[in-house]
């Protein structure tokens, strides 16, 4: 175990629910439901949000909508708001909806690329081309994910040299951090490191961040291996909301409760009220209409060290 000395002193919450965790709803979310949970999670201090999706609506329905979330929110100084963004169209739509930053896409597993876009890697690269570079130049921040890194639920282990090859050409491109996905939670600790440790020789570790499913229950293990190569940058939704439509059995994004709990427990500094994100939650949990899978979410909130 590393010393807490080494321990990052602060870690930045990036939330997905809005979008990740919406994504995979089968009953289509009110729009001003989805405005509601932006702004309770804004509320609880989250600074860094993913507000929707421009992707086509035949892709992902649920983020039909997402041009009206960005006009319905009522903007907090000093929150970026983000949005997904696959192509020029859809830079075209998030300028004009006046997002902070958007975040481009691709997978390390050829296959779940094909899956996810309909399009291989390397056309999925070429779609940045027109986007990446002009968003930059329109004053936009850029971040990429990285897919399937941990492993592909078609085509079983993937090789981390992949990811990072994707990794370097993305930064190249202008964007300023990858978020590695293990989009289908099975990411062991020390697959965590081993991988870390592969990025770590070649991309500095500012512009990693990690994007951990907690489907089989090891994603805050991964997050303290993280934690000990120096990761400051975490994605995670709240009350685990969410999964990816196009990852079977992969529902069970990390919950952002069990990730400040664990933080705050650690002395580890998010900027977010527990309290109020646990309230955030259940606002998610009531415009879903099922119980959602979190933790702390469930089991609720107690002081620490009381």
């Amino acid at each position: 175990m590393a010393s807490s000395a080494k321990l990052p002193k602060r870690v930045s919450v990036y939330e997905v629910s809005p979008r990740d965790g919406l994504q995979n709803e089968s009953a289509q979310v009110a729009t001003h439901a989805k405005v509601r949970l932006i702004e309770a999670l804004v509320d609880a201090g989250i600074s860094r949000i993913e507000v929707g999706s421009f992707v086509a609506p035949k892709w992902v329905p649920q983020m039909v909508d997402a041009d009206e979330v960005c006009r319905m929110i009522g903007r907090r100084p000093g929150v970026t708001y983000a949005g997904l963004c696959p192509n020029a169209r859809g830079l075209d739509r998030a300028l004009a909806a006046k997002v902070d930053e958007i975040a481009v896409f691709v997978s390390a597993s050829e296959t779940h690329n094909r899956k996810n876009v309909n399009k291989t890697i390397g056309q999925t690269l070429k779609a940045f081309e027109p986007v990446i570079g002009p968003a930059v130049d329109a004053g936009l921040k850029v971040r990429a994910y990285v897919s399937t890194m941990w492993g592909c639920p078609y085509e079983g282990d993937v090789d981390p040299k992949r990811g990072l090859e994707l990794a370097q050409h993305l930064l190249g491109e202008g964007c300023y951090q990858v978020s590695l996905g293990d989009t289908i939670g099975v990411g062991t600790p020390t697959q965590t490191e081993k991988i870390l440790d592969l990025f770590a020789t070649e991309v500095p570790v500012e512009q990693i961040a990690l994007h951990l499913h907690d489907t089989r229950g090891t994603a805050l293990a991964n997050v303290l291996v993280g934690l000990q190569a120096g990761i400051t940058a975490f994605d995670a939704s709240v009350a685990g909301l969410g999964g990816c439509p196009y990852a079977p059995g992969a529902a069970g994004n990390l919950a952002t409760e069990d990730l400040v709990y664990t933080l705050d427990g650690m002395g580890i500094e998010t900027g977010i009220d527990l309290e109020k994100l646990w309230q955030a939650g259940q606002v998610a949990e009531a415009i879903v209409g099922r119980e959602l899978p979190g933790k702390v979410h469930r089991a609720g909130v107690r002081s620490l060290g009381k």
